[in-house]
């Protein structure tokens, strides 16, 4: 993909100018106005917009950023541009035909969202069915599901622990990572090629057993050694990562492959994620 493609996404048969920014893919609001709201002039509509969203109080307008984008000349301007947050509320505000299926669509995830609180077994359900759709094997999501349950459970621990801070959190889940694969998350990130995508979802089979052996090793070490505050946890991660990393290096020497790879499935989810956008 050349960068000029990754600089625009498509969006109801649109394209829609995009950069990315602060670890998150930030998209030109004139752009969407211009697709939603059918206005022969989605500068001004936006203009409109804005002025009335801040009548109403909300506070969309001021997250928006100021950044440099490729106009029709082939040169760059700074234009108002929001993340996927702010576009779904800014979408919310426009009275249009092309909006009402976003609407609607933010409507059945919230009722979701409130229907999974009440009853957890549905958002299991329904992860299971999103990454079915993204084209992931029914083997592989039930490592993913099982290591979700078991980060959880380390979670919990660290926070009975007197773990506190996600900087602390982080902290740790490096230390694991590090002693497990030679890699801290950030490392393993760019190793796949991936910016801000999720870790886990782009890892293969192997390499989501031996992240489980590490977070479960570490949290039964935890709670063995009945491990408080941060620097006793942080020596329980090391721990816990090592009996992942010596099981991992000594597979690695009886199978010849590396258990670490570069291999990823971004292309083929934004490829699924393109095709789910609505086209009309």
């Amino acid at each position: 993909m050349t960068e000029h493609e990754k600089a625009l996404v498509v969006f109801q048969g649109k394209q829609i100018r995009r950069t990315w920014d602060n670890n998150e893919w930030w998209f030109s609001v004139v752009d969407i106005v211009g697709v939603l709201s059918e206005s022969q002039d989605a500068r001004n509509y936006w203009k409109v917009l804005k002025h009335r969203l801040k009548e109403e109080g909300s506070e969309v307008v001021t997250k928006c950023n100021q950044l440099k984008l490729a106009s029709s000349d082939g040169k760059y301007y700074e234009t108002d541009c929001a993340n996927t947050e702010s576009i779904f509320r800014i979408i919310q505000s426009i009275p249009s035909k092309k909006a009402e299926p976003f609407k609607r669509w933010l409507a059945k995830v919230g009722y979701e969202r409130v229907q999974e609180i009440e009853n957890p077994e549905l958002a299991q359900k329904r992860m299971k069915e999103i990454y079915k759709q993204k084209g992931y094997s029914d083997d592989w999501i039930e490592k993913r599901v099982r290591g979700i349950a078991i980060r959880d459970e380390l979670t919990d621990e660290w926070k009975k622990r007197g773990v506190e801070t996600d900087t602390e959190y982080s902290i740790l889940t490096s230390e694991i990572s590090k002693a497990t694969f030679g890699l801290t998350p950030n490392e393993y990130q760019q190793l796949k090629g991936l910016k801000k995508e999720n870790l886990r979802d782009h890892m293969n089979d192997l390499e989501l057993i031996f992240t489980m052996l590490g977070e479960a090793s570490t949290t039964r070490i935890a709670r063995n050694k009945d491990a408080e505050g941060f620097g006793q946890n942080k020596a329980a991660a090391k721990e816990g990562g090592l009996v992942a990393g010596v099981a991992r290096k000594e597979l690695e020497k009886r199978s010849g492959q590396k258990v670490t790879s570069p291999e990823n499935y971004l292309e083929e989810t934004e490829s699924k994620k393109r095709k789910m956008l609505p086209d009309n």
